[in-house]
C-alpha cells in the first residue's frame, strides 16, 4: 500500500513539473499566457481525459492525475501566495486610498450583478432561493487568474484588484448566508456567521498589533544569518501561520495570507521576500490551473455544449456590463472600464466552493451543481482570451474617444513637423520640439503606444505607415520637416525615396542604425541621418577617457577624428559626392 501511495504522489510530481517545464517555455515562445497551458494541461492528464484510460493502458499513469484530491492542498497554496505576493505590493495606505472602490464599486459588481443573473434563473424556472445562490455564486471573479494578467498597478489592475478584495472578504458571509437559508438550517447558522465575525476581527487585530512588533525583528534575524534557506522558511513560516489564524476562526486563509503580505511590505524585507516566494507561487497556481483543467468533464460538454455556451456567455456579459458600468460611473475612463468588465467577466475558482455549499446544503440539486460547474470551469479556461478580447476593445475605444482632428495638418494652420514613429527616440523628439515651440504631429502603428501617448498629453495619431494612403494622408505638402524615428530599416529607406521623389525640398532626418544604413539613407535621399550607434560609442568612449583622467581637449580632438573617419565610410559606402555631417543624437 505504501509502495503505491508513494508511486502515485511520484507520478503526479513527474505530471506537474513536465508542465511546467514544458507549458512555461513553450507558450512564451508563441507569446501566450502560460495559464491557457496549464489549463490544457489539465484537461488532458485528469482523471476525465488521459486519466480515464489508465485502466487499459496502466502506463498512462506515470504522465496522467488520476486522483484531484491528491493535488489539490498544493493549488490551494498557490492562491494563498498569490494574496500574500499581493499584500507585499500594496500598503495600508494604498489600502485606505482604494476604501471607496472596494466597498463601493466592489459591492455593487458583486451583489449587482449577481441579482442580475439571479432574476434571470428566475425567469427560466429556478427557484428563488436556487437563484439567489447561483446568481451570487456566479458574480464571484478570479483572484488567481485576474490579478496575474492585469497586475496591480495599471488602471486595469487597481479595479480588478478593489473589487476583488471585496470578493474575498465577502466569501464567507455569502457561505454562512447560503447555510442559513437551506431548508434545515435553523437560528444557530446567524449565530454562527455572528460568531466568526467577532472572532475574526479579533484575530485580525491581534495580526496587526503583533506582526508590525515581531515581524521586523523575525525577518531581520533572518536576514543577519545570511541564509537564502532561512530567509525563505521564514517567509512562508509567516504565510502558513496567518492563513491558519484566520482559518481558524472560519474566514478564509487567503485573507490571513495578504494581512500577513500587508504588514512585511511595511517592513525593510518586502523585496526580498517577494522574490523568494515568488517560484513557490507560481509552480503552486501552476498545480491550482491544472487542477481547474481536470474538472472539465469533454463527454459532458460535447452532449451540453449549446446550453453551456449559452449559459457562460450570459453570465461574461452580464458581468462585464454591470463591472463596466459601475467604474464608468466611478468616473474611470471607457476603455479602462471596458476591458476591467470583459477581464472579470468569467466566474471564479470560489464559485466552484460556494456551488458545493449550495448543493450540501439542499439549495439546488446535484444535476444543477454539476452544471454550473463545468460552466465555471469552462468560464474560468477561456478567462485570459476574455482580457485579449477587452485589451483590444479597450485600446479601439480609447482611439476612438481620441479627438484626431485636432492633429491633422490643416493648410490653413502653421506647418508643423511629421515625426513617424513614438517609441523612446520619437518621444524624446517631440519633448524637444514642444519645448522650443515647434507644433508637430507624431504617427504610430502600435495601439497601446498611441494611447498611453495620447493619455500623456502628446499629439499622436494611428496609423500604419507602410501603407502608401497613410503616408498620403499626412499632408506633407504643407509640413515643414519629416523625422524617421522607426527602428525599421527598410521601411525608413522606401519612405525617404517615397517622399523625395514627391517633394524635393522637405526637409528629411532619419535615425540610422549605423554608418551603412545611414549611407544607404542618404542615398535615397535623406536630409540628415543619426548613426545612433556611432554617436552613443562616441559619447561612451568620451565619457570613459575623461573619467580616467585624460585632457579633455585631446579627447575632444580624437572624437571629431573619429566622426571624419565615419564621415568618409559613409561618402564610401553611398557613393557620394562628399562627406555627410554627422548629426549628434545628444
Amino acid at each position: 500500500m505504501a509502495g503505491e501511495l508513494q508511486t502515485e504522489g511520484i507520478s503526479d510530481l513527474l505530471v506537474i513539473l513536465g508542465a511546467a517545464g514544458i507549458v512555461i517555455p513553450a507558450f512564451a515562445r508563441l507569446r501566450i499566457t502560460p495559464i491557457i497551458g496549464f489549463i490544457l494541461v489539465g484537461i488532458m492528464v485528469g482523471p476525465m481525459g488521459l486519466g480515464s484510460l489508465v485502466p487499459m493502458y496502466p502506463m498512462l499513469e506515470w504522465v496522467t492525475i488520476t486522483n484531484p484530491e491528491a493535488i489539490h492542498p498544493i493549488g490551494e497554496y498557490g492562491i494563498i501566495l498569490l494574496l500574500f505576493s499581493i499584500g507585499l505590493e500594496l500598503s495600508f495606505r494604498r489600502l485606505w486610498k482604494m476604501r471607496r472602490l472596494v466597498f463601493g464599486v466592489g459591492a455593487a459588481q458583486l451583489f449587482g450583478a449577481g441579482l442580475i443573473i439571479a432574476a434571470g434563473l428566475y425567469a427560466f424556472g429556478y427557484g428563488a432561493t436556487a437563484a439567489i445562490g447561483i446568481g451570487v455564486a456566479l458574480a464571484l471573479s478570479s483572484t488567481a487568474l485576474v490579478l496575474p494578467i492585469s497586475g496591480t498597478h495599471s488602471a486595469v489592475g487597481k479595479s480588478a484588484l478593489a473589487m476583488l478584495l471585496f470578493e474575498d472578504l465577502a466569501i464567507v458571509p455569502i457561505i454562512f448566508v447560503l447555510g442559513a437559508l437551506a431548508p434545515q438550517a435553523g437560528a444557530d447558522s446567524w449565530s454562527g456567521l455572528l460568531t466568526v465575525l467577532w472572532q475574526g476581527g479579533l484575530v485580525i487585530v491581534a495580526m496587526l498589533v503583533l506582526g508590525r512588533f515581531f515581524l521586523p525583528r523575525l525577518f531581520g534575524q533572518a536576514a543577519r544569518t545570511k541564509s537564502p534557506e532561512l530567509f525563505v522558511s521564514v517567509s512562508l513560516l509567516v504565510v502558513i501561520v496567518a492563513s491558519l489564524a484566520t482559518g481558524a476562526v472560519g474566514l478564509s486563509p487567503i485573507v490571513g495570507a495578504m494581512i500577513a503580505g500587508l504588514l512585511i511590505a511595511e517592513t525593510d524585507y518586502h523585496n526580498e521576500v517577494d522574490v523568494m516566494t515568488a517560484p513557490f507561487k507560481g509552480l503552486a497556481l501552476g498545480v491550482f490551473l491544472i487542477s481547474i483543467g481536470m474538472q472539465v468533464d469533454l463527454r459532458f460538454v460535447a452532449s451540453n455544449w449549446a446550453t453551456l455556451v449559452g449559459a457562460v456567455a450570459a453570465v461574461v456579459l452580464v458581468k462585464a456590463a454591470v463591472t463596466a458600468s459601475l467604474l464608468k460611473l466611478n468616473g474611470a475612463r471607457t476603455g479602462t472600464a471596458t476591458e476591467t468588465g470583459v477581464l472579470m467577466g468569467s466566474p471564479s475558482e470560489t464559485t466552484l466552493i460556494v456551488l458545493g455549499v449550495a448543493g450540501a446544503a439542499q439549495i439546488i440539486d446535484d444535476a444543477t451543481v454539476n452544471f454550473w460547474q463545468v460552466a465555471t470551469a469552462i468560464g474560468l479556461t477561456i478567462t485570459p482570451i476574455l482580457a485579449r478580447i477587452g485589451h483590444d476593445m479597450s485600446r479601439r475605444l480609447e482611439l476612438r474617444e481620441s479627438d484626431d482632428e485636432v492633429y491633422e495638418i490643416d493648410p490653413a494652420e502653421e506647418p508643423r513637423t511629421v515625426v513617424i514613429g513614438f517609441g523612446r527616440v520619437g518621444n524624446l523628439v517631440a519633448d524637444m520640439l514642444t519645448m522650443h515651440g515647434q507644433p508637430y504631429v507624431a504617427v504610430d502603428s502600435n495601439v497601446d503606444a498611441v494611447t498611453a501617448a495620447r493619455r500623456a498629453g502628446y499629439k499622436v495619431i494611428y496609423g500604419d505607415i507602410s501603407r502608401p494612403e497613410t503616408l498620403d494622408k499626412l499632408n506633407l505638402g504643407h509640413a515643414k520637416a519629416l523625422i524617421l524615428t522607426m527602428d525599421q530599416p527598410v521601411l525608413a529607406e522606401h519612405i525617404v525615396k517615397r517622399v523625395r521623389q514627391w517633394l524635393p525640398d522637405i526637409t528629411i532626418v532619419a535615425r540610422a542604425r549605423d554608418s551603412d544604413h545611414a549611407a544607404k539613407l542618404y542615398q535615397a535621399g535623406v536630409t540628415d541621418a543619426v548613426p545612433e550607434t556611432l554617436e552613443s560609442s562616441l559619447q561612451l568612449s568620451e565619457a570613459v577617457l575623461v573619467d580616467l583622467g585624460v585632457a579633455m581637449g585631446p579627447v575632444i580632438a580624437s572624437i571629431h577624428e573619429k566622426r571624419d573617419e565615419f564621415r568618409r565610410q559613409i561618402k564610401e559606402a553611398g557613393g557620394l559626392d562628399e562627406a555627410p555631417k554627422l548629426k549628434l543624437t545628444s
